[in-house]
């Protein structure tokens, strides 16, 4: 204060010797020295933690929504692979039963026309306890055919079913992988953006 006056920077009638003394300024200086300090503090934090909220609340969020997106897709595919093996399975037992009636029909049409041979024989024999024999397996082996052509039909429905069910599967698996290489990108696009 003194030095301010000697200088002549400020006129001395300004500052009465009474009000300004070396003690009381060292009080002040240290009051704001302290609340300066504070305030630095408040400030440097307070735009940390605002940068942090930043950071963490738009673009991490996305990029863990795109990471859980990620594992669902991830984790549709391997039920989408299941379900297809289940269906190849079916259906491959599915035309195993198929060839097995349609065998089973023509084994029968076989004896069928086998006993229809014979049944003439008989009756040219004039033999007609024997033609009645040959009939009684001729009626057996047509109901035989008809089981075997309603199990054939079931199973060429299974068949198409289980077609419809594969394809169907494949295209849900081919849709969570469009899925994945999407969710790859948003990963990528988002951590970019950082």
């Amino acid at each position: 204060m003194q030095l301010i006056q000697l200088l002549g920077l400020v006129s001395a009638e300004r500052f009465p010797r009474s009000t300004f003394n070396l003690e009381g300024m060292k009080g002040v200086r240290l009051f704001y020295a302290t609340n300066l300090m504070f305030l630095l503090t408040f400030t440097v934090l307070s735009l940390g933690n605002s940068m942090y909220a930043q950071g963490t609340s738009d673009n991490s969020s996305d990029v863990n929504k795109d990471r859980k997106d990620l594992r669902q897709d991830r984790r549709d595919i391997r039920k989408d692979q299941r379900d297809i093996n289940a269906d190849k399975t079916d259906l491959s037992k599915d035309r195993g039963d198929a060839r097995k009636d349609r065998r089973d029909i023509n084994k029968d049409q076989r004896d069928i026309a086998r006993d229809r041979k014979e049944r003439h024989a008989d009756l040219r024999k004039g033999d007609t306890v024997d033609a009645r024999k040959e009939q009684r397996d001729i009626n057996r082996d047509k109901r035989d055919i008809n089981k075997d052509r309603r199990d054939l039909h079931a199973d060429n429905r299974d068949v198409r079913h289980d077609q419809k069910d594969l394809a169907k599967d494949r295209k849900d698996r081919n849709q969570d992988r469009k899925d994945i290489r999407k969710d790859k990108k948003d990963i990528r696009h988002d951590k970019k953006g950082k």
